[in-house]
């Protein structure tokens, strides 16, 4: 989009970020929590209240905020996916002036606190391991609307005290890191999948499938680099799941160093060690399917400052 007099191109996009949602379910004595992270953003001709500050087509960020409340009532949100279909389907086609929606949200979990050996009904204690994510992303509306779904999976913390090597690097006259090939590698996983279609997906059971996958593949392959490792998770999500066509996966390396025992006269076989998490490698990786789809907008997001 063009302004001021077609000096500039005008590229915009504008929502309701981080809407903190907590949804009981209380249809039976045993309550079910689901607690989310919804940002909202929309696309469409807004260009006006950018060059001119005029207001007419813009929907106010408030208005997505109540509509994110209102629909956890009205749709609930049993699953990310398809509540996030739901907001964007609403936004694009039922608000004229927008013509795309990306809902972007994060489910934290939280598990039911054991009393006498089973869950109680109604308490729950915050579940650390992990957060859910997905970004439905919704072009077009009317009969043949673009929709792509992304979930995946961040602060997926792990961490393997042996079967890790780092050797035969390339090495220049700054190289001061000594091979090794035997270590802890430990990183945060953020891992990202792009589903083939939006419907017909069971979304927790694949959810639960690829996460054990990454977590299987994490621990039984002897990696000879964290790029390696990464690979082969990626290469057993495509395998096993017909229903992903492509995979983004991000991986900061949280260093362990032997500490230097040997000063005060004590021996350390890789025992006692500094968990250093920063400055750290950043490995990444993205898989796809040759015959794939094309992405689209599946994996534009709200930009960051």
């Amino acid at each position: 989009m063009t302004g001021d007099g077609g000096r500039f191109v005008l590229s915009q996009q504008y929502g309701k970020a981080e809407n903190r949602l907590v949804r009981v379910d209380r249809d039976t004595p045993r309550h079910v929590i689901h607690d989310l992270n919804v940002t909202t953003t929309l696309r469409g001709d807004f260009a006006a209240a950018y060059t001119e500050g005029d207001q007419s087509q813009v929907l106010p960020t408030d208005t997505q905020k109540n509509t994110v409340f209102a629909f956890a009532k009205t749709h609930g949100v049993d699953q990310i996916e398809d509540f996030g279909l739901a907001l964007a389907e609403h936004f694009v086609d039922d608000v004229a002036p927008v013509t795309g929606a990306r809902v972007a949200i994060e489910e934290y979990a939280w598990d039911r606190i054991d009393v006498d050996g089973s869950g109680h009904d109604h308490s729950f204690v915050r579940s650390g391991q992990s957060v859910r994510t997905t970004a439905v992303t919704v072009e077009g509306g009317g009969d043949e609307p673009q929709t792509w779904v992304v979930s995946g999976v961040k602060d997926l913390v792990v961490l393997k005290s042996t079967g890790s090597e780092f050797a035969g690097f390339l090495s220049d006259e700054f190289t001061t890191l000594a091979e090794t090939h035997d270590r802890v590698m430990a990183t945060s996983l953020a891992v990202r999948w792009r589903y083939a279609g939006s419907s017909g997906i069971d979304w927790q059971a694949s959810y639960d499938a690829i996460r054990q996958n990454l977590l299987e593949q994490y621990a039984v392959v002897h990696s000879l680099a964290l790029q390696q490792t990464l690979f082969a998770m990626g290469q057993t999500v495509l395998e096993q799941h017909p229903e992903v066509v492509e995979i983004r996966l991000s991986a900061p390396n949280i260093h362990h160093f032997v500490y230097d025992l040997a000063r005060f006269g004590l021996e350390n076989d890789g025992e006692v060690l500094h968990a250093d998490d920063r400055p750290y490698g950043l490995i990444q990786a993205a898989l796809s399917r040759p015959d794939a789809r094309d992405a689209g907008a599946a994996w534009e997001a709200r930009w960051s400052s």
